[in-house]
């Protein structure tokens, strides 16, 4: 037992440092004009994981606290007053305070909590009498998911594909997952599809209840910000889920499994 907290304990300094190391240089956004696309909620999911949901609370609070800080001290995109409750009080009056502090932290801390729970439901559901159904079900939405990952970002970053195309490369690469999947399956491993479902729970929950707020607490100063008309933002925000959301949670997926398989040779996950 005591070894067990130690290692949370190392494991979350670990993370902490690396989110604040990722926060403070390139290594932690993409900036993309009207929003930084974000990869330091991987390490939140990674300490949610293998430190627990309470750990990853917290790591989510240091995730949220240097977004604001940063959105407060350097700006940098056109969006930084909704992270910011200095910037967003300037701009909007003091509730802008309560509505800037509510999007730079509350998402951030449930997307330490979050994942643990979608993992540690999946391993459940996987070790049932239907696990093979039920995998293949999983499979299935995972499958689906990426291949709408990659039309919509071929269908961004490509001029001279046509929307035929695009569907097609994305289904052909949902289609070629699917069937690996299911052959890693038909091992035996159930390791996949719950670090990558972790992944993409903890991504989405960043990108859906960041936006989501952008859209609920900010429309219309969102929309001055970005120079679109007030009934265009849901357009602009529905574009950056399926856009920038999508390739981000791909990305979690990814490299939740890949480091979550390495950590879990040393320090197996557990049910709390």
């Amino acid at each position: 037992m005591r070894n067990s907290k130690t290692n949370e304990l190392v494991l979350t300094g670990l993370f902490t440092a690396i989110i604040i190391i990722m926060a403070f240089t390139p290594l932690g956004y993409i900036p993309l004009v009207v929003i930084n696309a974000t990869i330091i909620h991987i390490p939140v999911i990674l300490g949610s994981l293998f430190c627990g949901p309470k750990k990853g609370a917290f790591l989510g609070f240091v995730f949220g606290f240097t977004s604001c800080l940063k959105a407060t001290i350097v700006g940098g995109t056109l969006s930084s007053f909704v992270f910011s409750p200095v910037l967003a009080a300037s701009l909007v009056g003091t509730s802008g305070i309560f509505k800037s502090l509510f999007i730079a932290f509350v998402p951030r801390i449930l997307v330490g909590v979050i994942p643990y729970f979608v993992y540690i439901g999946i391993k459940k559901v996987l070790a049932s009498e239907k696990k093979n159904l039920w995998g293949t079900v999983l499979n299935v939405l995972m499958s689906v998911f990426l291949a709408f990952g990659v039309y919509a970002f071929l269908g961004k970053m490509s001029e001279s594909l046509s929307q035929a195309a695009t569907l097609g490369i994305g289904i052909a690469v949902g289609a070629v997952v699917f069937i690996v999947v299911e052959a890693v399956f038909i091992r035996k491993s159930t390791q996949v599809i719950p670090f990558v479902y972790a992944g993409v729970a903890g991504a989405m929950t960043n990108t859906l209840l960041v936006m989501g707020s952008i859209f609920v607490l900010y429309k219309d100063a969102y929309a001055d910000a970005i120079g679109v008309a007030g009934n265009a933002v849901l357009g602009v925000i529905t574009g950056v889920i399926s856009f920038n959301g999508v390739i981000e949670a791909i990305v979690a997926a990814i490299i939740v499994y890949l480091v979550g398989l390495v950590l879990n040779t040393i320090k197996p996950i557990a049910a709390k």
